[in-house]
């Protein structure tokens, strides 16, 4: 299977909807591909929604969209069991979860305990209730939206949870010639309901077989295990990043690889993801906020210290 073409292919037809942004077009299809989730935090009107639904349509998959408001109940995403009278028995009714692509939009604007309810879908492939456990389909990826600038009626997200998305990313908005090719496209028409899939969710779930074949070098676990070790030790953090971190930076890299066509993984794989996996894991000490010190910054430094391997 050559994953580089597919993946240029998907990177490809998603750009007819998210026209300029390749970066992080390919950076969630990374993420899709090393069985991740993505958070997006930007603000309003510049795509998110747009670029969820690009993907289940893109895959040949299902897609739901889970509007988080503050009287969300954890039954509307993982389902409920109801009593049918004239069997005597309880079926399961499916909950919004169920689905390949679920677009968790504002997930910061429903109560904590709604958003927890995602934690074992996100992490397990699977949902529990009533003490019955059922699997989600696959390939299942979350994409939760928060808008930046609007603390109003919103409960942050807890470390636990933020540590189980696989990379947190920022559409920005786009630069003059990219927004003008954008009003034409959309001023002749709605590209969503153009697009068509270019491969199957079969074809997808086979894809993530692939990319965990890809070859990593000791030596890269070492630096990787390195990297994320030191951010523990930094007196800038008070929260570094765990060997949760280590094993998405290493499926992240693998599907790194992949994009780039080869069947291997080398130091620069793990640099174009360290960004997006890492600085949503960090918790900053009052002494680097004061400082003005940004996890960008922490994290540089602490590349600084590390040796690059020579392979």
């Amino acid at each position: 299977m050559d994953l580089k073409t597919q993946m240029m292919k998907m990177a490809d037809n998603m750009e007819k909807v998210l026209i300029g942004k390749r970066q992080t077009v390919e950076l969630v299809l990374t993420a899709l591909l090393a069985g991740g989730h993505v958070l997006i935090e930007d603000v309003p009107g510049v795509g998110k929604t747009s670029l969820a639904n690009a993907l289940a349509k893109t895959i040949g998959s299902g897609f739901t969209r889970i509007q988080f408001t503050p009287d969300t109940l954890p039954s509307d995403v993982t389902g409920v069991s109801v009593y049918n009278m004239q069997n005597g028995t309880f079926e399961y009714v499916k909950g919004a979860v169920m689905n390949n692509v679920i677009l968790a939009d504002e997930i910061n604007r429903t109560s904590p305990k709604t958003q927890a309810s995602l934690l074992e879908a996100m992490e397990e492939g699977q949902v529990t209730v009533d003490g019955v456990t059922y699997e989600l389909p696959k390939p299942f990826m979350v994409i939760a939206t928060q808008n930046p600038v609007d603390y109003l009626g919103t409960y942050n997200l807890p470390e636990a949870q933020l540590d189980r998305f696989m990379m947190k990313l920022s559409i920005g908005y786009p630069n003059l010639e990219d927004e003008r090719a954008m009003l034409a496209r959309y001023v002749n028409g709605e590209p969503l309901q153009q697009l068509s899939a270019v491969v199957s969710g079969e074809e997808i779930t086979e894809m993530q077989k692939a990319v965990r074949e890809i070859g990593i070098h000791p030596d890269i676990m070492v630096y990787i295990v390195e990297i994320v070790a030191a951010t523990r030790k930094s007196r800038a953090l008070s929260l570094g990043a765990s060997p949760r971190a280590s094993i998405a930076l290493a499926h992240a890299a693998q599907a790194t690889a992949a994009l780039h066509g080869r069947d291997f993984v080398i130091p620069d794989d793990v640099k174009t993801v360290l960004g997006p996996v890492l600085y949503h894991r960090f918790v900053l000490t009052p002494e680097a906020r004061l400082g003005n010190q940004t996890p960008k910054t922490i994290l540089d430094e602490i590349l600084t210290q590390i040796k690059v391997p020579v392979l």
